[in-house]
């Protein structure tokens, strides 16, 4: 059995990692009581005497606990933006590429990707793979997301008794287009610019889309339905996978895989434009679904195991 440490483990991602941890009989979960969470000797002690260390935290803190690990043996597997695109940290997004996924199960540094990254990633990754789109190709991105991404303070403000009006309709966000996943967005699709990123959250609390718009003239070959045929060879999974149809009458509803650590990939439009379309949960693919997906990889169990799909 296998003990693993959740630092961080009272925010909404290590919430999440704990309810798919508690009731499994291969790992032993190691809890410090509330008044040592955040004492840094007892943080450095469990962090060393673990097998796993899931870090729940923000970036700073993050770098801090990596800092205090002095056991080798110790797997990282990091949840914060502070070491997604950094060299010796395996991107924890097997279903990407064959090399991450040989690389994840002896993985010491894991990094999971980003709740809106998921999204884009997983749409643009393959095209480029594919040939299909250039890396130097400009794109756009808009993403519908739940609040429960935005942490404590903003879940406090979604459901107070007493909710602001603005907050009863969505809000777009990160107007200077500096948001903190554009960096891993860019690298990891292998495009030479970031994209234009239209990130939104509303009044749910998770759940989201990722939308990627394209003319055909947007491909250097290939036509829609060659599209349809990269996602469909790449994401037959349990836990990604292509769909043919993801809408209902016509709409696609942010919360449709919501509570679910899976992820739908579909495509819509028509010939000449068309929409590259992927739906999840800011917390299940888009962080601690994904995480304990790592955990079970580098444990050499099925990587669905414990997850809600």
């Amino acid at each position: 059995m296998k003990k693993v440490f959740i630092d961080g483990s009272v925010g909404t991602t290590g919430l999440r990692i704990y309810e798919r941890l508690t009731n499994r009989a291969d790992v032993e979960l190691m809890l410090l009581p509330e008044e040592e969470r955040k004492n840094p000797e007892s943080r450095k002690k469990a962090l060393n005497s673990c097998d796993i260390a899931f870090l729940c935290l923000p970036d700073p803190a993050a770098m801090e606990a990596v800092g205090m690990i002095e056991n080798p043996d110790v797997t990282v597997i990091d949840a914060s933006t502070a070491h997604r695109t950094n060299e010796g940290w395996c991107y924890g997004f097997p279903e990407l590429s064959e090399t991450l996924a040989k690389a994840l199960p002896t993985a010491k540094r894991i990094a999971v990707p980003g709740c809106h990254a998921s999204g884009f990633i997983s749409l643009v990754y393959p095209l480029i793979e594919a040939g299909l789109l250039s890396p130097s190709q400009k794109l756009t991105c808009h993403s519908i997301t739940g609040y429960s991404g935005g942490g404590k303070k903003m879940i406090a403000d979604y459901e107070s008794e007493e909710v602001d009006f603005l907050l009863g309709a969505p809000r777009q966000y990160g107007l200077t287009q500096q948001h903190k996943h554009l960096k891993e967005m860019k690298k990891i699709t292998g495009l030479e610019s970031e994209p234009i990123f239209c990130p939104i959250v509303s009044n749910f609390y998770s759940g989201m889309t990722v939308t990627v718009p394209l003319f055909a003239s947007d491909l250097q070959k290939g036509t829609i339905e060659d599209v349809r045929k990269i996602y469909r060879k790449k994401y037959k999974g349990k836990i990604v996978s292509y769909v043919e149809s993801g809408d209902e009458s016509g709409f696609i509803s942010a919360h449709a895989v919501a509570q679910k650590d899976s992820m739908k990939i579909t495509v819509a439009g028509n010939e000449e434009r068309f929409l590259l379309i992927a739906m999840y949960d800011n917390l299940g693919k888009g962080a601690s679904g994904a995480a304990v997906e790592c955990m079970n990889t580098v444990l050499g169990v099925a990587p669905e195991t414990g997850l809600e799909l």
